[in-house]
């Protein structure tokens, strides 16, 4: 029965170390969780009634919310009902689906901030030209693929880690990860470790290098331009560079504790720093769009500020 027990179920332990602060827990990611779903189905629904609001840019915003309550599905339920419980196990199959989900989620976060910056790219140092490249078969032939790119990639990997043997259930984090799960491995991981080096650096380091290349290209093309020009590019641009950065720094914050020995890290700085890529850009992002994007901060509040039963007369 216990050799059952291990095989099939993984057993979180960073809850035991949270105690009972578990609860004021459950009731801040309740809210934050409620946010998150309100603020990104809020983005959604304004641009797609609003038609004015259907430009390649705007439609890519639409797709980082849609990645955004993707994401937060894939956490936030599991994790608020280990809050409350006595016990933290969780099943082979579900283990991997939230595996399959977190990680397609940061995967999709990276490429369309890839196919943003792209957008960005066109807009400032091709203009003429910009209606013409980002059409809307194109709009949507790289969404296609930012989505699509990553969840292959990830079917990949979590097929080679489902067919390791392993010698133990225990997982030091409060959500499954892939890393955690080859560290159980029974056997020598080598040939598993170089092909997510190489999923790694398809999903992530080019998409890292793209976005900074485009971002060098659009400071030379500004660079001799007025300065009332760079400030327009830089209110154009502004928003995405703060997804990407606040991305950037959150998820490197996730990889380097997972290669720490977390029994010697603080249990709420290493349970912060663990969660940070799944909570913050879904939290900052429709902020960011909402309120820096002129059209779509108008739109919002001419929706929230309306007051009901008062229609325009013909």
């Amino acid at each position: 029965m216990e050799n059952s027990t291990v095989s099939f179920y993984f057993n979180f332990t960073m809850f035991m170390r949270i105690g009972h602060y578990r609860y004021l827990a459950f009731v801040f990611f309740l809210l934050l969780y409620s946010f998150i779903v309100c603020a990104n189905v809020l983005i959604i629904w304004i641009i797609l009634r609003e038609s004015t609001l259907h430009k390649p840019m705007n439609v890519f915003i639409a797709f980082l919310s849609v990645n955004s309550l993707y994401g937060s599905a894939g956490f936030f339920p599991r994790f608020l009902m280990d809050l409350l419980s006595d016990t933290h196990l969780i099943s082979r199959p579900a283990c991997f689906t939230q595996i399959y989900i977190i990680y397609t989620y940061a995967s999709n976060e990276l490429t369309i901030l890839s196919i943003m910056a792209y957008d960005r790219y066109v807009a400032v140092c091709h203009p003429l030209h910009y209606h013409r490249k980002m059409t809307y078969k194109t709009v949507y032939s790289l969404a296609f693929f930012a989505w699509v790119l990553p969840a292959c990639n990830l079917s990949i990997s979590i097929h080679m880690i489902v067919r390791l043997p392993l010698c133990g259930n225990k997982i030091e984090k409060i959500y499954c990860a892939s890393w955690n799960i080859v560290k159980l491995s029974c056997v020598s991981a080598a040939v598993s470790n170089i092909g997510a080096m190489l999923g790694a650096v398809a999903i992530a380091v080019l998409p890292f290098g793209f976005i900074l290349y485009t971002y060098l290209r659009i400071v030379l093309a500004c660079w001799k331009n007025s300065s009332e020009v760079r400030g327009k590019v830089l209110q154009s641009c502004l928003p995405h560079v703060i997804s990407f950065v606040v991305y950037s720094v959150t998820s490197f914050s996730d990889t380097a504790l997972s290669r720490q020995n977390l029994q010697k890290v603080n249990p709420f700085v290493a349970v912060i720093l663990s969660i940070e890529f799944i909570i913050i850009p879904p939290f900052v992002n429709p902020l960011v769009y909402g309120l820096k994007v002129s059209e779509i901060r108008r739109h919002i509040f001419r929706t929230l500020c309306s007051k009901p039963g008062i229609h325009k007369v013909n």
